[in-house]
């Protein structure tokens, strides 16, 4: 699997999702793809280790979809083999009557991953020049200042050493489709359904132009977005964990030195 994906799925300054197909394999094949995935994710828990074991710097993921976009399936199958005692993962749905007394980062702030963590944003602040946009939440004159507020909180997240990554798993509006519907059909999964998931489906063109913008405006090469194909699930698998893979190993976390004196002791 010769593919660069990091480099194929990293948003450039200017993006159209039309130019990201859902459904690309890179030519890779589910059997091959499932065994590197293998491979990859115990690299990933080697990383963990010594990025908790150092404590030095922190890995924020930040993950966007749109509804039935696989951000859980995302978080279950590529970080299942890390140590969750170094793992915070944070879901943001609607501001409770505390945060909505707040600035709308207050929330997100509070949960940025201490040192030798890595966290996992399960939607995030983006949601605010999102479905705050397409739903009329707020005036455009709002939500369009959030991208400064949003660039400037990255730059300091990065400067105080978390590294962030954002990741839009990109589904077609078909799959989407075929996954609300495996949810009214299957009992287990109705709890996840909701009638608003169709009404949202609506607005699928103004959602498309809202985080085409959002990732324009908000990639740096400190805190990069990635289009991340989101059809397939085993794609989708892989290359978020190359992905995190790669970050991991721009971080080179390092074991912290021994106490002195401790090479040697015979424990009796």
């Amino acid at each position: 699997m010769s593919v660069d994906v990091v480099k194929a799925c990293r948003v450039k300054s200017h993006v159209e999702l039309a130019d990201h197909d859902p459904g690309s394999t890179f030519g890779w094949s589910k059997k091959a793809a499932r065994a590197e995935l293998a491979d990859v994710l115990t690299d990933i828990a080697g990383l963990q280790e010594r990025l908790f074991a150092g404590k030095s710097a922190a890995l924020l993921v930040v993950l966007q979809a749109i509804d039935a976009g696989g951000k859980d399936g995302t978080i279950r199958e590529v970080f299942r083999s890390l140590n969750p005692a170094g793992i915070d993962v944070e879901s943001f749905g609607v501001p409770s009557e505390e945060e909505q007394s707040h600035d709308y980062l207050w929330r997100i702030h509070q949960r940025a991953p201490a040192k030798g963590r890595i966290g996992i944003f399960n939607r995030s602040h983006y949601e605010d020049v999102l479905v705050v946009r397409v739903k009329g939440f707020a005036p455009e004159h709002v939500w369009r200042r959030r991208f400064n507020h949003i660039r400037d909180f990255e730059r300091m997240l990065c400067d105080e050493g978390t590294h962030v990554v954002k990741l839009y798993l990109n589904v077609s509006k078909e799959e989407q489709r075929a996954r609300l519907q495996d949810r009214v059909d299957d009992p287990t999964e109705r709890w996840k359904f909701r009638r608003g998931d169709l009404d949202d489906r609506t607005l699928w063109a103004d959602y498309q132009v809202a985080f085409e913008e959002a990732l324009r405006e908000t990639t740096r090469p400190k805190a990069p977005w990635y289009v991340v194909p989101g059809d397939h699930k085993w794609v989708r698998n892989l290359v978020v964990a190359r992905i995190v893979q790669h970050h991991l190993i721009e971080i080179d976390p390092q074991y912290p030195p021994a106490e002195d004196g401790v090479e040697g002791i015979v424990v009796e």
